[in-house]
């Protein structure tokens, strides 16, 4: 729980050192590869798929198109080989007459929680009754996860329907310039040309990675949110946290209004530098914002929290863990922002209305239930931070006795940092891969699991099904009324396999 600080009075304190109230956050991962489908499904399946996931299309001719359309952008450049510029964006920009020029936006930078914290203010502008188009990545499960409207994904015969419209454009482009146009600047454009063709009242973007370069920021977003900056990319974003904020720093643009989560020391510097030097509006989380408390609830969790207009009580999120929390705060004071609250208005936002909007956030992947008896978790978690948050809330929301850990990584992270954070809370591990030429081989994996928790605690299974039933097994020996459980976690990659094999989409 993070409180805000107070003077004698009660009242909030502007004056508290922003560098005793920072701190990194939870992670999420970046990763990108097409999750291709099992075929098979476990003993015990988790239910119905979530909406906000969608499963293969039923429609076979539209399946095959979509299959299509899946194939050719994976000849292009993945998100892992990067050119850094936004030159060719631009240039597919302006031949589509500059569509992310036709609807106000809220841009998304950080390292942790961006999925999380887009999908909050998009709920949050729903309940406002304004038309909304969100762009995340990666995917869970489905493509076409990236690019929602009104909340939902797109569906598939919409999303071929854009891929088609423009490209001729992409193909115009890619004749122009050094190199082609990437995976992920394709569906970029993809993204902002469907937004304009809905049209939306206002667009949830979140960057692939960094900021300055990256594709999306070829929109001026009129308020810029930085989620909690952490050690990731660094051999292109930078070495520390303050290097790496000075790329995701990119965002800040003229005049706009800037959300700042709680950072390390040296980022807060850099991202305050940045919005003086083009005359930007800042709010801090811990000082102008933030969460003044929480308590565990059934599902998730209460809130209360302090926008920029004000205290908002009794907020149920329905999502574990303090990051969550705090991603809340930094959703809120977002749309607080966009709306004028704080500047053109000094009244804050309906309660009733935040309360239901974020009584109906979701986020897959991210401490997700997927299956009982044993009960199955999902989480993303990739990196050290991520995990530290995973651990933490896991041991918050869950009364495990029993845990049992599944974890398939990138070959290319802090895969020793993950494992140690993972151990306190682990009885076992079993590790795997999944299907990502990125995933880190079983056995070299294993290798590292065993130095971290002991011979004893380790199993392999290559393969990720086969990983599921040996860690639902361990659970089980619990028997059937004790507290085993499974975390699945290591790379959304593996969730997202997972996600599938559970019989979710």
């Amino acid at each position: 729980m993070s409180d805000l600080p107070h003077d004698d009075n009660g009242r909030p304190d502007p004056l508290d050192p922003f560098e005793e109230i920072i701190e990194a956050e939870t992670d999420r991962d970046p990763d990108l590869a097409v999750i291709e489908a099992g075929s098979r499904t476990l003993r015990t399946q988790g239910g119905a798929p979530g909406a906000d996931v969608p499963a293969r299309p039923e429609d076979p001719e539209v399946d095959k198109a979509l299959r299509e359309v899946e194939a050719e952008l994976a000849t292009r450049w993945g998100e892992t080989k990067l050119e850094p510029s936004v030159s060719r964006i631009s240039a597919l920009m302006d031949v589509l007459g500059d569509p992310q020029r036709s609807y106000p936006s809220i841009h998304i930078t950080g390292t942790n929680g961006k999925t999380s914290t887009a999908r909050m203010i998009e709920c949050l502008l729903g309940a406002f009754e304004l038309r909304t188009g969100r762009y995340t990545s990666p995917h869970v499960q489905s493509i076409t996860e990236r690019i929602s409207l009104d909340g939902s994904p797109v569906s598939a015969e919409r999303f071929i329907e854009t891929y088609q419209d423009i490209k001729p454009y992409i193909e115009m482009v890619d004749a122009a310039q050094e190199y082609r146009l990437s995976f992920f600047e394709v569906l970029t454009g993809m993204a902002y040309a469907a937004f304009a063709d809905a049209p939306v009242d206002v667009a949830v973007v979140e960057v692939g990675m960094g900021g300055s370069w990256d594709a999306t920021n070829v929109i001026d977003g009129d308020v810029a949110v930085v989620t909690p900056i952490g050690l990731d990319h660094t051999d292109r974003l930078g070495e520390t946290t303050g290097e790496i904020a000075g790329e995701k720093a990119g965002v800040i643009k003229q005049g706009a209004t800037v959300i700042l989560a709680q950072q390390p020391v040296d980022a807060a510097q850099v991202l305050l530098k940045k919005a003086v030097e083009v005359d930007a509006t800042v709010a801090r989380e811990g000082l102008e914002f933030g969460v003044v408390a929480r308590q565990v609830a059934v599902g998730g969790q209460m809130l209360t929290l302090r926008g920029l207009g004000g205290e908002y009580p009794e907020v149920y999120l329905p999502l574990h863990g303090a990051h969550q929390a705090h991603n809340a705060a930094v959703a809120l004071a977002a749309v607080e922002a966009f709306f004028g609250v704080g500047a053109q208005r000094a009244e804050p936002l309906d309660i009733d209305t935040v309360r239901k909007a974020f009584a109906a956030v979701s986020s897959p992947g991210r401490l997700e239930v997927v299956r009982r008896s044993p009960t199955v978790v999902l989480d993303a978690a990739h990196n050290p931070a991520g995990a530290e948050a995973a651990a933490e809330a896991v041991r918050e929301a869950f009364d495990f006795t029993r845990l049992i850990g599944v974890v398939g990584a990138s070959g290319d992270k802090n895969v020793r940092g993950l494992l140690e954070a993972f151990e306190p809370i682990f009885a076992e591990i079993v590790v795997t891969q999944n299907s990502s030429h990125r995933a880190m081989d079983a056995d070299e994996l294993a290798a590292i699991a065993v130095e971290v928790f002991g011979d004893e605690r380790v199993q392999v299974e290559p393969r990720l099904p086969d990983a599921l039933e040996a860690a639902i097994t361990l659970a089980e020996e619990e028997g059937e009324f004790a507290g085993g459980g499974v975390l699945v976690t290591g790379s959304v990659i593996t969730v997202g396999e997972a996600r599938l094999l559970l019989g979710k989409g």
